[in-house]
């Protein structure tokens, strides 16, 4: 049977592990079909596919793109994109060239609190130092002993009105997408369950709203099955999937060894009814290659 996880991170962006260990252990885990999506760059791709052709497994070009849709951040999943794009390299590089300044905006912001050497810890745990962002900080803190763990480290520091938290300016919501359509990719909402928690919730009206905004700018695509979505939270974006007329994807967000809610390809079948976001590079059999 095929095992599709269509999100998930390497070293090149916060995750812990190479592409290279990365497409390793999702094939230990009976992965078929596994997209790299790291944060706001495309550098682990090479790498992840001739791991993924020496192990006999298809891998789909993937990014995780920043956005500020609103006063909310939101992450856009492009997936089966072309990585050589020029606007999408463009507009990739512009949303990354901001993280080194919000580091040390937050790690200032934490040193107020009373946490120093922030910066420096960050930065250990970073495998690309121009990607440096939350998790990074995130590990210090634990390893520091400022919180127990990862699962708890956002609700005491780096979200709103908390030590560390830095409003930033990411990419526009039309610009991830035209990015994304452009290079021949799809346009996928990463995490929707995410938006609707917390101090920043979007609440179902807005919710809703942004999704309008998200299919009429040509976004095609809802992580209806996420690592980190309930049973509930399936049914629940597996309706608005059919109400805004978006294909349905599925990934783990994983990170990471004991870092995340679920480990690659140990995800649950998409909902019935919902049109699997791959169809729509596989019926026209254009798997991109890097």
């Amino acid at each position: 049977m095929l095992n599709y996880d269509l999100h998930c991170h390497s070293s090149v962006s916060d995750g812990t592990l190479s592409p290279t260990a990365l497409v390793e252990r999702a094939v230990l885990r009976g992965v078929t079909n596994l997209a790299l999506t790291d944060h706001d760059n495309t550098a682990g791709l090479e790498e992840a596919r001739a791991a993924a052709v020496s192990h006999g497994i298809k891998l789909i070009n993937g990014v995780e793109i920043s956005v500020t849709w609103r006063s909310h951040s939101v992450h856009i999943v492009g997936l089966n994109i072309d990585p050589a794009y020029p606007k999408l390299v463009e507009g990739l590089y512009a949303v990354r060239s901001g993280r080194g300044k919000r580091a040390e905006k937050m790690a200032d912001s934490l040193a107020m609190a009373g946490i120093g050497d922030t910066l420096a810890g960050a930065y250990r745990y970073a495998g690309n130092p121009a990607m440096v962002g939350r998790a990074h900080f995130a590990r210090y803190l634990v390893e520091s002993g400022r919180s127990k763990d990862l699962k708890s480290v956002f609700s005491q520091f780096m979200t709103k009105g908390k030590p560390g938290y830095v409003p930033h300016l990411w990419a526009s919501l039309e610009d991830a997408v035209a990015w994304l359509r452009g290079s021949g990719g799809v346009a996928v909402i990463a995490h929707p369950g995410r938006y609707m928690v917390g101090r920043n919730s979007m609440g179902k009206k807005t919710m809703q709203e942004f999704l309008s905004d998200f299919a009429t700018c040509g976004g095609q695509g809802i992580e209806v099955v996420c690592g980190s979505h309930t049973l509930e939270q399936y049914a629940e974006f597996a309706r608005y999937a059919g109400e805004f007329n978006l294909s349905s994807s599925c990934g783990s967000d994983f990170h990471g060894p004991g870092e995340s809610y679920r480990d690659l390809g140990r995800l649950p079948d998409l909902p019935l009814g919902c049109k699997p976001i791959w169809e729509l590079w596989e019926s026209a059999n254009t798997v991109k290659e890097v």
